[in-house]
C-alpha cells in the first residue's frame, strides 16, 4: 500500500485536492481510503462518503494535532492494509502553521491557499519547508501575476518542492499530482520510522487543564516574550 500524507492551513482545500485525486486513481482502478485527523469536528467524512471514498476520522480534542496523528498513524496503516486500500491518504488538522505531519520516506503534500496572500508561505512552518510536493489551490480567482509571486515565495521557503496549481472543484491540474503519487514507493509499515521534524512541544501547568492566568500558575516549559 502508498501511503501519502497531505496537510495545509485549514479550508485551504485539502479535502477537495484529496478526492479529486482518489477519483482520478479510480479511474486506473485503484482503491484509496482517506484518515482524517481533525481537532473538534469534521463533516469530511460525509464528504468522502459522497464519493464513495471509505474515511476515517480522528479527534484530537485538546491534545495537539501533530501528537495525535503521531501516536494513531501506525493503527491507521494497519486498518488501510486491512481494507485492501492501494493507496491510504492522511490529512492533518493543520492549524497553527507549526505543524509537521510528515514521515521521512513518505510522501508529503502541502495544500496551500492562494487566497491567504501572497505572504502566506513565508509565515508557514515545517508543514510546506519539509513538503515534497506544494499544491496551490484556488489560484484561478487571482491574477496570474499573484498566482507567479504567490509560487516564486513558496520556493524561497522550500527550493526543493514541487510546485503545482490544481483547481479542488473541477479538478483541473490534478492529472501530474495523480501521476506522482502514483510513482510513490510502497510502505509496509511506519513502525521505527521518523518524523521529519520535530512536533510542536510543550509541557506546561496549561497543558494538564490549568485556567489561571498569573506567573505563579505557570509552571513546566513557558516561553516569555520581551517588550521593548
Amino acid at each position: 500500500m502508498r501511503l501519502i500524507t497531505f496537510a495545509g492551513p485549514p479550508s485551504s482545500g485539502k479535502t477537495s485536492v484529496i478526492i479529486q485525486t482518489i477519483l482520478h486513481l479510480k479511474k486506473s482502478g485503484f482503491s484509496s481510503g482517506v484518515v482524517k485527523f481533525d481537532c473538534l469536528t469534521s463533516f469530511d467524512r460525509e464528504r468522502y462518503q459522497q464519493h464513495g471514498i471509505p474515511a476515517s476520522v480522528g479527534y484530537a480534542g485538546k491534545i495537539c494535532p501533530d501528537h495525535f496523528f503521531v501516536s494513531n498513524i501506525e493503527e491507521a496503516v494497519e486498518w488501510g492494509q486491512a481494507s485492501g486500500f492501494d493507496f491510504l491518504f492522511t490529512e492533518s488538522a493543520g492549524l497553527c502553521n507549526r505543524c509537521s505531519p510528515y514521515i521521512r520516506a513518505v510522501p508529503a503534500v502541502c495544500v496551500i491557499d492562494s487566497l491567504a496572500g501572497i505572504q502566506t508561505p513565508k509565515k508557514v512552518g515545517p508543514m510546506l519547508k519539509s513538503a515534497d510536493v506544494a499544491v496551490i489551490t484556488k489560484s484561478d480567482i487571482v491574477s496570474q501575476a499573484e498566482r507567479e509571486v504567490f509560487a516564486f515565495n513558496i520556493s524561497q521557503v522550500n527550493p526543493n518542492a514541487r510546485v503545482l496549481f490544481v483547481n479542488g472543484i473541477t479538478g483541473q491540474g490534478i492529472l501530474p499530482l495523480a501521476g506522482y503519487i502514483r510513482q510513490t514507493a510502497e510502505t509496509d509499515t511506519v513502525r521505527d520510522m521518523k518524523l521529519r521534524f520535530t512536533t510542536p512541544s510543550s509541557i506546561c501547568s496549561y497543558c494538564t487543564g490549568e485556567t489561571r492566568i498569573g506567573e505563579s500558575h505557570q509552571l513546566g516549559t513557558m516561553k516569555k516574550m520581551e517588550f521593548y
